[in-house]
């Protein structure tokens, strides 16, 4: 059994890269917060599924092309898995822009927290899996 087989390893490394993954919709979040028009965006809470429920989805990405080396690139959202979803319920400015800085803080500091649990669970996990074979 490879080491990426073990269920609890298996979710603790997606859990891992989902909150690797929101940070940068954060820091995006954060970055457009003075951008006319810029709506906050989120992504769904990460929901683990039993085994027998898992299928593979043959969803095929669609990204922007630069046709012009002049053309500034967009944002290169195809090697997410991750779904986006927009926030709402925040104040909206007469820009347009919708980007509550209190409310994005929280969310990252929450984020953080996550991800420090997350990552400290997997390190003694590997620790407990080394001692069991004897390699302390």
């Amino acid at each position: 059994m490879a080491i990426g087989d073990i269920p609890i390893l298996s979710m603790l490394r997606t859990r891992l890269d989902w909150s690797q993954e929101r940070q940068r919709v954060l820091a995006e979040n954060v970055a457009n917060a003075d951008t006319p028009g810029y709506q906050a965006h989120d992504l769904s809470p990460l929901k683990f599924q039993e085994p027998a429920d898992v299928r593979e989805a043959n969803v095929a990405m669609v990204s922007l092309a630069r046709t012009d080396s002049g053309h500034m690139g967009g944002l290169d959202q195809g090697d997410s898995s991750y779904e986006s979803v927009k926030a709402t319920g925040y104040e909206v400015r007469p820009t347009g822009n919708a980007v509550n800085l209190e409310e994005e803080m929280m969310k990252v500091a929450a984020n953080q927290m996550d991800y420090q649990t997350a990552s400290a669970l997997y390190t003694r996990s590997l620790s407990l899996l080394k001692t069991a074979l004897g390699k302390s």
